[in-house]
């Protein structure tokens, strides 16, 4: 059973007298642990589509599954659920608390699910060390550096343990070096099983992917998985 099943998703927006196509008879499947780049230029439809994936938006049309439950159908609090419990999100601008200090970051999901306080702080004490952040706990993020403020916005994303990371542009904001140190984290957590959906515009950042989605105004244009089934079923043949 795949992770992610997308069937005939269709996203409209309504401005003013037109209506604006975000995503067009979009049809993916994504496996457990597979490690996923969404590309395209700036308004294909990348960032709808890590919305929805996300259950931050929902299609007008079309199914969303996600473990196998069909979750476009859910009320706003069930998606709310689904999305603490099972979706991590990492953002180019890290969305972290500014009066809050990192390890009080990095607890917050579980504070909100309602996880008592001794196990909030063997799985904060955890992913600080794990992190390299462990003299780092007791800092709120203007006293953090951009790989710094990132790797506690990671660590809050996977707090929860969920079944997948959406990651939107997640170096944006950070050299080259601190930017690749970020992604190395990022596959080695998917490497440990976590299904990594990265969007991108970065052909760099892209092609560590082992599968690239290219959007095009709302549409896939192309999907690498689709060629590599392809290339297994034809040796198969021959």
């Amino acid at each position: 059973m795949a992770l992610i099943e997308l069937a005939g998703i269709e996203r409209v927006f309504h401005l003013g007298d037109a209506d604006v196509h975000a995503l067009a008879d979009l049809n993916v499947s994504i496996e457990s642990g597979e490690y996923v780049a969404v590309m395209g230029q700036s308004g294909s439809g990348k960032s709808t589509l890590l919305n929805l994936l996300g259950l931050l938006d929902r299609p007008n049309v079309g199914t969303y599954r996600l473990e196998g439950r069909d979750v476009t159908t859910l009320s706003p609090d069930e998606q709310a659920a689904v999305r603490s419990q099972r979706i991590g999100f990492v953002f180019q601008s890290f969305h972290l608390v500014p009066r809050l200090t990192a390890a009080e970051n990095i607890a917050l999901p579980m504070m909100l699910a309602g996880i008592p306080a001794a196990e909030r702080n063997r799985r904060v004490a955890q992913a600080l060390k794990d992190f390299g952040l462990e003299n780092r706990h007791d800092h709120r993020p203007d006293q953090l550096s951009g790989g710094q403020r990132q790797r506690v916005a990671i660590a809050r994303a996977t707090i929860m343990q969920p079944a997948m990371l959406l990651a939107d542009e997640p170096t944006g904001n950070l050299d080259r070096a601190t930017g690749d140190e970020v992604i190395r984290l990022l596959e080695v957590l998917n490497e440990r099983g976590v299904t990594l959906i990265i969007v991108t515009h970065d052909q760099n950042l892209g092609s560590r992917a082992r599968r690239q989605l290219v959007m095009e105004d709302g549409r896939l244009k192309h999907d690498s998985g689709a060629d590599n089934r392809r290339s297994v079923s034809a040796d198969f043949s021959g």
